[in-house]
């Protein structure tokens, strides 16, 4: 298989080795080297809890440059409900897409769109499901999908294979313009993301070979571009992107029970990557039955806790539900969605071309006995290690310095319990001693630990 790609980069030059992002990464995908955090691709979901707790804005998320949209004669901003909440009351979303067209873009086009179409293809696959298959999971979440792939391999059969919105709505655009005529290497599709997943989802897509989607934009670094727009222009007369029958499902979609809400029989909505965990750890060992589908999603309050969103997730909820209620309240006629003349076309495009497959963490070898043999060492590794979870090691638990060890990317002399055993009964000397904690910890830290006692 590929290797993932991650959205989530570590600066060297401005990360401290505190072990913040090591101790709430919920994939144990980070180790601290020589004083430096250091990411295991293979485990990372790009969950972005690292990017939260890091207190000096060592680990950064990637993005595309701006100018990369000029590249291409139709520049389309595909726009997720939740970025219109991020700005100042008073502020319709028609002054915020007008300002996209201002700044650059050529049409907008807010993603949800797709989701009247998409719920009655997820009822559908839920129908069909066999008893066994079920719970039925929800792919819109791209780090709860990782988190499945590499955590809990098994439930990988659960996944819907079915494409999230963003993705659908790519399809729908290409298709309206390239309908009209337009070549398509003339079509640059950018969607502007509240969170690294989806970064990841685009640049090395899961279920399918290539993603239609050209760039991303992070929503905290056109938040102000466009604020700082907003507050400049002095023009009365900006183009407004034609009205679109956008839904109150479709505004909510994207928050916690926005897809259970609409869906048959017993389901639950999720939100949280360890409150997500916690219960997949409980449906893996069949201690809970009956549930027909799961919502699951990595951030609290959902997208709306995005960790690249601007503005509090509680308020943004509270300004997305009241739009959703005023959408109600209009008594206008509402023109037709504009997804409903290719329908057809797009039902069939937003089914994965190819399986979910698993890339399971805790398989420790391909050939099945050298695995068991590691597992055997693992397990008598784990009798001598003290199993204080320090991070003194570099790795965040006594288990995955175990791992590390039978993989071997680490020592069992790394534990500073053991380390500081053998000094205390002669077996190691304390300058052998300081040249291992260097390893981990790096010299200048170390030096600098001596210097102040």
């Amino acid at each position: 298989m590929k290797p993932f790609h991650h959205a989530l980069k570590i600066d060297k030059e401005l990360c401290i080795g505190c072990t913040h992002c090591m101790k709430v990464c919920p994939t144990q995908a980070l180790r601290v080297v020589e004083g430096k955090a250091e990411l295991l691709a293979n485990r990372c979901v790009d969950c972005g809890e690292c990017f939260r707790a890091c207190p000096v804005s060592a680990i950064r998320i990637e993005e595309d440059d701006f100018a990369e949209i000029f590249e291409y004669k139709h520049r389309i901003a595909l726009v997720p409900s939740v970025l219109i909440s991020q700005f100042p009351e008073g502020l319709p979303p028609e002054q915020i897409y007008s300002t996209l067209l201002e700044i650059g873009f050529t049409d907008v086009f807010e993603v949800e769109h797709s989701v009247d179409l998409l719920k009655e293809e997820m009822v559908n696959h839920q129908h069909n499901l066999k008893k066994e298959q079920k719970p039925a999971i929800s792919t819109f979440c791209p780090a709860i999908v990782r988190l499945i792939q590499v955590k809990f391999p098994s439930l990988t059969q659960n996944l819907m294979l079915l494409k999230p919105p963003f993705d659908i709505a790519a399809i729908y655009y290409r298709k309206q313009l390239e309908d009209k005529g337009i070549d398509k290497e003339d079509i640059g599709l950018f969607y502007i993301t509240p969170c690294a997943a989806k970064i990841a989802a685009v640049k090395s897509p899961v279920g399918e070979k290539q993603h239609l989607i050209n760039g991303v934009i992070n929503i905290d670094s056109l938040y102000n571009k466009l604020l700082h727009k907003i507050k400049n222009n002095k023009s009365t007369t900006c183009r407004v992107p034609v009205e679109n029958n956008l839904s109150p499902t479709g505004i909510l979609w994207s928050l916690t029970k926005g897809e259970s809400s609409v869906m048959p029989g017993r389901n639950l909505a999720i939100d949280g990557i360890q409150n997500v965990m916690e219960f997949l750890e409980k449906l893996e060992k069949e201690e809970v039955s009956g549930i027909d589908f799961l919502e699951l999603r990595a951030c609290d309050e959902s997208c709306a806790g995005g960790v690249l969103n601007v503005n509090n997730r509680f308020l943004t909820v509270e300004k997305m539900e009241q739009r959703a209620e005023d959408l109600r309240n209009d008594k206008r006629t509402k023109p037709e969605d504009p997804m409903n003349r290719h329908a057809e076309f797009i039902i069939k495009k937003m089914k994965l071309v190819e399986p979910i497959r698993p890339r399971s963490i805790e398989k420790l070898d391909e050939d099945m006995m050298k695995a068991m043999e590691k597992m055997q060492e693992r397990s008598e590794l784990m009798k001598v290690l003290p199993l204080f979870d320090c991070g003194g090691c570099g790795a965040p638990s006594c288990m995955s310095l175990a791992e590390d060890i039978v993989h071997g990317k680490a020592s069992m002399d790394d534990c500073v319990f053991i380390q500081s055993m053998k000094v205390y009964e002669g077996a190691e000397d304390k300058e052998d001693a300081k040249k291992r904690l260097e390893k981990i910890w790096g010299k200048d830290r170390i030096n600098t630990y001596r210097h102040k006692k």
